[in-house]
Formats: structure tokens, C-alpha cells, sequence
């Protein structure tokens, strides 16, 4: 009989091991076997729990973008004026563990997979509607042109990524983008 909570910790270690696995590769061409493998689990306890790769790759996604919220809510509360919301959003985009090579790659994935997948696409855009709402809400007050500043810094976000994943350039450099999306958005601003 399984112990308490042994459930949860399983399904962590898959969640984490699906990205470490889709990082190593860089791509989903990774199997169940392999995951479950690399969770210290058996195959069929990762479909028991998960049911296919497809749906995996959805609880690493929102285990990411869960990750992503609490750094979001945490930079938010330290900001002040509309520029440092603005600031916070772009730390909280490329800060932590959101911009390290595993969680990139998970991204360009699920990017792939959201073009073929009706949840995937409906994740994608909760997360980019709530990234250029956040966005909008700091750009309001200093100017008019909020909504389509927003969604152009979403872009670069989201831009950033994928250029990276596709780049040979070695490990993110979250500081560096950080610095481009915030010189962008100054530069809109103004």
C-alpha cells in the first residue's frame, strides 16, 4: 500500500524529469520509459498517473508557468511605480529558474505542441493573455500606446526564447534579456 503523499512526490519527479529529459534532447523526442526512468519510477506508474507524453508535457508546463506566476507575484509586490512593474515582469520572465536551458527547451516544445494540441493552445494563450495584460496594467499610465507596446514586449519575451533555443550561444543570459526588454519598452515609451 503506497504511503501518503508518495503520489505527489512521483508525479513531482516526473514533472521534473520530463523537462530535464526534453532539455537533454532538446526536443520531445523522448519517450514515457526514458522519463519514468530518469523520475526513479516505472513506466506504467508514469501512465498511470499522466496517461500519455502529451499530457506530461502539459503538468511540466503548468508546473513551469506555476513557477513563473509565483516569481511574476513576487517581483510585483516589490515594485512601486509603473516602470518597476514593468522592470519585475521582465525579471520575472527570464529570472530563477525560468530561463535555464531545461525550461527553454520545455518552451520551444510546447510552442510545437500548442500548434497541434487544443490544450496546449488553450495554456499558451491563458499565459500570453496574462503576460500582456500584466504588461498593459504597467504601461497605462505612461502612454496611450499601452496595448500595442504590451503585446510587442510579450512578443520580444516570448522572441527571446526561441531565439535562444535555436542559438548556439551557450547558457541564458537573463540579464542581458532582461536589459533588452526594458531598453525596449523605454524606448516605446518615450
Amino acid at each position: 500500500m503506497p504511503r501518503t503523499g508518495m503520489m505527489a512526490i512521483r508525479k513531482d519527479a516526473l514533472v521534473n524529469a520530463t523537462i530535464t529529459e526534453i532539455g537533454r534532447r532538446g526536443s520531445l523526442d523522448v519517450t514515457m520509459g526514458q522519463i519514468a526512468k530518469a523520475a526513479g519510477v516505472s513506466s506504467a506508474l508514469a501512465h498511470h498517473y499522466f496517461g500519455s507524453k502529451d499530457d506530461l508535457l502539459l503538468a511540466a508546463m503548468r508546473a513551469i508557468l506555476a513557477e513563473f506566476g509565483a516569481e511574476a507575484r513576487a517581483q510585483l509586490a516589490r515594485a512601486d511605480t509603473p516602470m518597476e512593474r514593468l522592470t519585475a515582469i521582465a525579471r520575472a520572465s527570464f529570472g530563477g529558474q525560468n530561463f535555464c536551458p531545461d525550461v527553454v527547451s520545455a518552451w520551444l516544445t510546447f510552442y510545437v505542441m500548442a500548434q497541434r494540441d487544443a490544450q496546449a493552445a488553450r495554456l499558451l494563450r491563458v499565459y500570453q493573455n496574462r503576460l500582456v495584460s500584466n504588461l498593459t496594467h504597467a504601461l497605462t499610465p505612461l502612454t496611450p500606446d499601452a496595448p500595442r507596446i504590451a503585446a510587442t514586449a510579450a512578443a520580444l519575451i516570448d522572441g527571446l526564447y526561441i531565439r535562444h533555443a535555436l542559438a548556439d550561444v551557450g547558457p541564458p543570459d537573463a540579464e542581458a534579456a532582461i536589459t533588452r526588454v526594458t531598453d525596449f519598452l523605454e524606448l516605446a515609451i518615450r
